[in-house]
């Protein structure tokens, strides 16, 4: 008798064991559940290989090619090229918009990740003392939980599968912001090196006009020129002075915007080299029409095709929601005084259990989300055909420019043939003496002035050229 009490109490201490460790289990597991998005398999599931494969790029060939460098060979500048690699390499605004991507990439895999099932385990050592007992008893648990909601309805694929855009969507982001910086390298350089050009001359011009001002000066004091035309001469000295800082002043900005475009400090801006204007030579070949199947390759005109796309499949989620869901839900607890055999049967408690829950009243919060997602989806669709028009506009308005600046720059340089003509023929009458050297100088200012004009025009071309390479995605 005395040992069957003995036994009875043995077995009523290792149900109340298994009890008290179940129902520890029990209060943790909605943690564990509440917190299964965050502790996901690091294993690269089977249908992410190939995207991980993509986003693990060995070097930044991808990106050249989004900027398409055999285009910008064009400009037959070694400067201009070398500073849009060194954009793609260090440009920050470039890094983060790598780093998004990753970051999309990671959401995916996540998101992947609610179609697996998770698995919780642990280890729980325990020390257990029984009223009216004297002694105390070791006990080593091993709790393990395996949950798995069944997409019976694939609404966790349909979730991945929206996330996937996104990720896509991002990719799409990248490759603008690359053009974008390109574009931005390519006319602050142009612009910098007319700004060289124009300086020289306004150089030029200041020198005349101090010449001017001296032979004013010197035909005062000797009573052949007024006091009003050397006022004149001075203020026209003075002002060619003002316009000659106020164009220094511009390049040095821009030569500032460059040193941060490619990721250098500004206090570097006077070691960037340039080319000279005159020696710059664009050798492609602009078309005078694009075709419709270079703009939809445009990566802003292709993200808002793929947000349509996530729209769409945001609502047959939301859609989704109305269907009940299905779980299974596994639980084993190890159970032994000694580690040696904690994982025997004979200690062994197992569970294994599936619900069906269906939100029968959520306060209308499930007919709002659908309402939501429909609504969103419009507004996404008339962002696409908006899209659509603006890469149509901002093309044509890139050919427009391109043809009307060709032309004003045809009529410009013949202007400036007549200009020097006129120049000619004036040393010549100089050198006979029939017209002074105030006379001259005047001539040459406006020699000067239609140089600058002719600088301004070519960059202006040159430019135009840049703003149709960003308007069909850099595809030219």
């Amino acid at each position: 008798m005395q040992v069957k009490i003995l036994y009875e109490e043995e077995k009523l201490k290792k149900a109340i064991a298994a009890t008290l460790i179940a129902g520890i289990l029990i209060m943790n597991a909605a943690q564990i559940f509440a917190i299964e998005d965050v502790k996901k398999s690091t294993a690269t599931p089977k249908e992410f290989k190939s995207m991980a494969k993509k986003n693990k790029k060995v070097n930044n060939d991808y990106k050249y090619a989004y900027v398409n460098m055999d285009w910008w060979k064009n400009f037959n500048d070694e400067n201009l090229n070398s500073y849009i690699r060194r954009a793609i390499e260090n440009n920050y605004d470039l890094k983060m918009a790598t780093l998004a991507v990753e970051e999309y990439y990671q959401q995916t895999r996540a998101q992947f990740a609610n179609e697996l099932p998770t698995v919780t385990a642990g280890f729980a050592p325990n020390l257990l003392k029984m009223p009216g007992a004297t002694n105390t008893t070791g006990m080593y648990a091993v709790p393990a939980i395996a949950n798995y909601e069944i997409d019976l309805f694939l609404k966790n694929r349909d979730k991945t599968k929206a996330s996937k855009k996104l990720w896509e969507g991002s990719q799409l982001d990248e490759r603008s912001a690359y053009i974008s910086v390109a574009s931005a390298v390519g006319t602050t350089y142009l612009n910098i090196v007319m700004l060289d050009k124009i300086i020289e001359i306004q150089e030029e011009i200041v020198k005349d006009r101090k010449e001017i001002y001296d032979l004013m000066v010197l035909s005062h004091s000797e009573g052949l020129a007024s006091t009003a035309d050397t006022v004149r001469a001075n203020k026209s000295y003075v002002s060619g002075n003002t316009n000659l800082i106020d164009l220094k002043k511009q390049r040095e900005t821009m030569l500032h915007q460059l040193c941060v475009l490619i990721g250098e400090s500004p206090e570097n801006s006077d070691t960037l080299q340039r080319a000279y204007l005159d020696d710059l030579d664009f050798t492609g070949v602009i078309p005078a029409e694009i075709s419709s199947d270079v703009i939809i390759q445009r990566p802003d005109y292709m993200k808002a095709e793929k947000m349509v796309e996530k729209a769409g499949i945001d609502v047959r989620v939301a859609k989704k929601e109305f269907l009940p869901s299905i779980s299974l839900t596994g639980l084993a607890l190890f159970n032994a005084n000694d580690l040696g055999s904690i994982f025997s049967t004979k200690g062994m408690l197992a569970m294994l259990g599936g619900s069906i829950m269906y939100p029968f009243f959520t306060g209308g919060s499930r007919f709002a989300n659908l309402r939501i997602r429909k609504a969103e989806y419009e507004r996404i669709l008339q962002n696409y055909y908006k899209t659509n028009l603006t890469a149509i506009q901002e093309v044509n308005d890139s050919l427009v420019s391109i043809k009307m600046d060709t032309d004003k720059m045809t009529e410009t340089e013949k202007q400036a043939k007549l200009e020097k003509a006129d120049f000619g023929y004036n040393t010549h009458k100089y050198n006979e003496g029939t017209i002074s050297k105030l006379d001259l100088i005047q001539f040459k200012e406006n020699l000067l002035t239609m140089d600058k004009l002719v600088a301004q025009n070519k960059v202006d071309c040159l430019v135009d050229y840049i703003g149709l390479y960003k308007a069909v995605g850099s595809k030219l």
